[in-house]
């Protein structure tokens, strides 16, 4: 059965706007404090995955839920077309390099599923190879959690018609018109088979690290659900800073 289709991409009705953005900006303020603590005790360390169709508002979340962290403790990688170099390897090389070590915060402006997704949907790769990275994913990020790092792995859902009045703001808004991109449209074009592999992804990837649905037609509360989820997350490690080294 399909989820996305029964699943609402806006906030719930009557939801109070107001009080939800001064709950994230509190959000925010304690997102900061937790992560300088992450960073002190360098127990753990959190994989924050972003996922979703073009114009779907990652680069918004990143910009406004990590805002205050200390950047020395946190980094955001994007994940474009591999390289020629990226090719001549595994597809989960270029992403190995980037999980985060013990203290920090990483970011990933898409991710490893690229590879289960954009080359499933243009059939670059047959569904046998699809199968199998599916396997090889879930034992990286089961090899990642068992190393004390902490994955969230959301995507942010929106409706092709909302994200067709986003990428047409982009020719409009000179404040956006750096992220036009023509392709964009195009691969619009193959929405359904998007969302196909995309139900697929829920499914198989993975049980013990599930996916959360992120409703993204407005960003005020789906920056709420982000922060709250990871602050929440940092609450329950029950971190303390070191003490003072004995002379």
């Amino acid at each position: 059965m399909a989820i996305l289709p029964t699943l609402s991409t806006a906030p719930p009705v009557g939801i109070d706007k107001d009080d939800i953005k001064k709950q994230t900006e509190e959000l925010v303020k304690e997102l900061s404090e937790l992560q300088n603590l992450l960073f002190a005790e360098g127990k753990h360390s959190l994989l924050i995955v972003l996922q979703g169709m073009d114009a779907s508002g990652k680069d918004g979340l990143i910009r406004d839920v990590f805002s205050a962290v200390n950047p020395m403790g946190c980094q955001v990688k994007p994940f474009k077309k591999p390289t020629e170099r990226e090719m001549a390897h595994d597809f989960l090389w270029r992403i190995h390099q980037h999980v985060p070590q013990k203290g920090m915060i990483q970011v990933f402006n898409r991710s490893h599923y690229e590879d289960v997704l954009i080359q499933r949907v243009h059939q670059w790769v047959d569904m046998d190879t699809i199968r199998r990275r599916y396997d090889h994913i879930n034992a990286f990020e089961q090899l990642l959690q068992e190393n004390d790092t902490h994955i969230f792995k959301f995507y942010l859902h929106i409706t092709q018609e909302e994200q067709h009045e986003r990428l047409a703001e982009r020719m409009q808004d000179r404040r956006k018109m750096w992220k036009y991109n023509a392709n964009d449209m195009k691969e619009s074009a193959h929405w359904e088979a998007y969302m196909e592999a995309y139900e697929d992804v829920f499914q198989v990837c993975s049980k013990e690290i599930p996916w959360t649905i992120i409703p993204a037609e407005k960003n005020w509360y789906k920056e709420y659900l982000v922060a709250n989820a990871i602050v929440t997350k940092l609450r329950s490690l029950k971190m303390e800073y070191p003490a003072l080294p004995e002379a």
